[in-house]
């Protein structure tokens, strides 16, 4: 079920170049899972924005998201106390009660964002997960401090060898010799498909696509899956790895 709602800005901070980081304080109740989204409302902008959760609690909504259009800019210039109009509680997010031990959390860019919370949640747990987090550059990293804090192994790639592991979060995997026996991934699509390709346990991976409407109207956010097409927004972002038909 998903809910429209109206939250406050309580923070709303630079955490790069083109990394935003904001904290919205409203009611939470409709998010159930690491790996949902919430569809913004841009004052002037016809459609909303879906953007992942990166962490929540019983008052706020943390989002992190890139600056990359107009949409995203006018959102990075909004100041505490001003009000967004979401629509809260949509996707169906990542499945936490899967029994696995090391539990790998991979992200590119700010496809890092759900793993977040899907973190804390193994914390809570006694689980430590390893995230691996891949940017193009240093200057593109963003909250590798924070999974730090949480209590994550955590591990860096970097495509022009700038920071951590030269390449993709598949060479941090092979040069590290890291054997999970789970993986949750979120991030651009030649990045889930390697994944699905190249690691050998199963998984979850968040599929990034446009939306339109956000819970399933539209149609326009259609993945063929090995039972038919269905929906991101709906019945995903989250698949599972064996589900998915890769082109």
């Amino acid at each position: 079920m998903y809910k429209r709602n109206i939250y406050k800005v309580v923070s709303n901070r630079a955490l790069s170049a083109k990394s935003m980081l904001m904290v919205l304080e409203g009611d939470t109740q409709y998010l159930t899972a690491p790996g949902q989204f919430v569809n913004v409302e841009v004052k002037g902008k016809f459609l909303r924005r879906p953007i992942s959760v990166c962490d929540y609690d019983e008052k706020t909504i943390t989002l992190l998201y890139d600056i990359v259009g107009e949409g995203t800019m006018a959102m990075s210039l909004l100041e505490v106390g001003a009000e967004l109009d979401l629509l809260t509680g949509l996707g169906n997010g990542f499945d936490v009660e899967v029994e696995c031990g090391k539990p790998m959390l991979l992200g590119g860019g700010v496809g890092i964002a759900p793993m977040y919370n899907l973190a804390k949640v193994f914390l809570q747990k006694g689980v430590v997960p390893v995230v691996i987090m891949g940017f193009n550059s240093k200057a593109d990293v963003v909250m590798e401090e924070e999974f730090r804090d949480l209590g994550a192994e955590v591990y860096v790639a970097t495509v022009d060898g700038s920071h951590g592991t030269k390449g993709f979060v598949t060479n941090v995997i092979e040069n590290e010799h890291i054997e999970g026996d789970y993986f949750y991934a979120c991030g651009p699509m030649p990045m889930l498909k390697a994944l699905s390709a190249n690691v050998v346990c199963d998984g979850e991976l968040s599929l990034d696509e446009r939306m339109a409407c956000g819970f399933g109207v539209c149609m326009c956010c259609s993945v063929q899956t090995k039972s038919g097409a269905k929906r991101i927004c709906k019945e995903g972002p989250v698949f599972k790895k064996e589900d998915l038909i890769w082109k």
